[in-house]
């Protein structure tokens, strides 16, 4: 029994021995600091000397924050995630990491948060692609003038305030005036064509998001998109980092030479998320209490939208940023500056939105100041005497209320300009394709509706789709493949509206 004690003892002396031998010392080091003081989704961080700006922390329990202010004594991070368990006294850890998503083309289809965690329930998404956050825009000489058009399928747009690949177009207007139906309309009209779209919901209420979703997968039109989502319910650092993340997911495939369509909805509450943590990171308030780098806070996300050179791929991202405004005061502070940055604006109006005109588009404020270049030479034939309508229409409109004595030229236009603004209403969630568009637009601007009662404008509008759909299709598919009114397609269009005309009227 003893012998046996020996025995083993002996055993794992040996084995002791050779473990000591055979061990190998690793030195780890790690950069930790100590959090002194949290609150409201931020902390202060003291200890971490070396931590770059934007880098990613981590904190206890798996959340992950990002460092903000870099201060002589400490370092400002907000968390992206649930601060409740943070406590004074918690060490951080620096990832050495800058703040990156996973990319990918497993990201269509998708509903994300902000860090590129799939919140749809349809399983987890692994990407081994990660992109920064944060990004340098594109330079001058990789860049190439807008000339591609992007369907909106809205007439009033495509043809009044044309927005093309590349392009920065703000949509801004009151609260519910349809500012998101014009942008998931834009989606949906995508359905086939060669888009990638992106929808960031920033400090959205998750029943809304969830419409939409429903609305765009009843469409069809998941397919194409990814939505990122920061709820009104998730930590203002989501909603801050939202539109950034969004972009770069954009940017992937701008690497792969693709167009990319991306809608921040809107920045309005992404500069109130801003402000919030930077008061909360004590930064010196500025104007309405914004800090001092508002501006660059969306110059930077936006001129990330551009439409680069063949030499780079050839890809472009158009961003259609979205601004609520108050009282329709477009001169308030976030309006006027991101009026500065983006290349033109679609106004949307209450009174219009009111008075039944839908899209309620405010045509003397909105403007594209890419113009007629993105285009087709078909719609710029047609939308070239439909703005000039307008504009007389407006005008005149005016005058007409007090004098009821016109001539016979000024009623015409006045007629006319009925007609159109009946023309350019359009229901929501029902894009049409720009050969329908240009066929609609020709019959009014050429006088073949001048005989139709403006009441009865939208019966006959529904009708001539109709019958173009059927017996005009010949007609359709040839503007949809040439893209221009030469002679041979005029004279096809014609015939179609004369013909849909005898019918109509023997059919009334």
């Amino acid at each position: 029994m003893e012998k046996n004690n020996v025995a083993g003892k002996d055993y794992i002396i040996e084995q002791l021995k050779k473990q000591i031998q055979n061990f190998q010392t690793t030195a780890q080091t790690e950069k930790i600091g100590t959090v002194i003081e949290v609150g409201d989704g931020v902390a202060k961080i003291s200890g971490l000397t070396d931590a770059m700006a934007s880098e990613m922390l981590e904190f206890p329990g798996g959340v992950y924050g990002v460092a903000l202010n870099l201060e002589e004594g400490a370092v400002g991070a907000m968390i992206l995630g649930d601060y409740t368990g943070i406590k004074e006294g918690d060490i951080v850890k620096s990832t050495g990491r800058i703040l990156s998503v996973p990319v990918g083309e497993m990201m269509i289809g998708r509903v994300v948060s902000p860090l590129g965690v799939a919140i749809d329930g349809k399983g987890e998404i692994v990407s081994d692609t990660f992109y920064p956050v944060e990004k340098i825009a594109p330079g001058v000489i990789t860049r190439k003038s807008v000339s591609v058009p992007v369907q909106t399928g809205i007439k009033a747009i495509d043809a009044v305030i044309p927005v093309g690949r590349g392009q920065r177009e703000l949509i801004i207007g009151d609260r519910q005036t349809g500012k998101t139906a014009v942008a998931i309309d834009t989606i949906i009209n995508q359905k086939g064509q060669d888009l990638i779209c992106i929808y960031v919901a920033i400090g959205q209420k998750e029943s809304k998001v969830s419409r939409i979703v429903a609305e765009l997968e009843k469409n069809g039109a998941m397919e194409h998109t990814i939505i990122v989502v920061a709820g009104a319910s998730d930590p203002a650092a989501l909603s801050f980092i939202s539109p950034y993340a969004g972009c770069a997911m954009g940017e992937y495939f701008l690497d792969k030479g693709k167009d990319v369509l991306i809608i921040y909805d809107d920045l309005s509450k992404h500069a109130w998320a801003y402000r919030q943590i930077s008061l909360i990171l004590r930064r010196p308030p500025g104007r309405e209490a914004y800090p001092g780098d508002i501006f660059y806070l969306h110059s930077r996300l936006l001129e990330r939208s551009a439409r680069l050179n063949e030499d780079f791929g050839g890809g472009s991202i158009t961003a259609l940023p979205i601004i609520e405004t108050q009282a329709g005061d477009v001169s308030a502070y976030i309006p006027t500056n991101v009026i500065s940055i983006t290349d033109g604006q679609i106004y949307l109006e209450t009174d219009l939105f009111y008075k039944g005109i839908r899209p309620a588009l405010n045509v003397g404020l909105s403007v594209s100041r890419v113009g007629s270049a993105a285009q087709t030479k078909a719609m710029k034939k047609v939308a070239g005497k439909l703005r000039l309508d307008l504009a007389q229409f407006r005008e005149l409109e005016a005058f007409a209320q007090f004098g009821s004595d016109l001539d016979e030229n000024t009623r015409r236009q006045i007629e006319r300009g009925r007609r159109t603004v009946e023309i350019l209403k359009q229901d929501q969630y029902e894009p049409m394709p720009m050969a329908q568009q240009v066929a609609i637009l020709y019959a009014l601007t050429n006088g073949f509706m001048d005989d139709v009662v403006v009441e009865k404008v939208k019966v006959w509008e529904n009708d001539f789709q109709k019958y173009m759909k059927s017996s005009g299709k010949a007609v359709l598919d040839m503007i949809a493949e040439k893209k221009e009114l030469s002679e041979e397609v005029v004279a096809s269009l014609e015939k179609a509206i004369k013909e849909f005309k005898e019918v109509y009227q023997n059919g009334n």
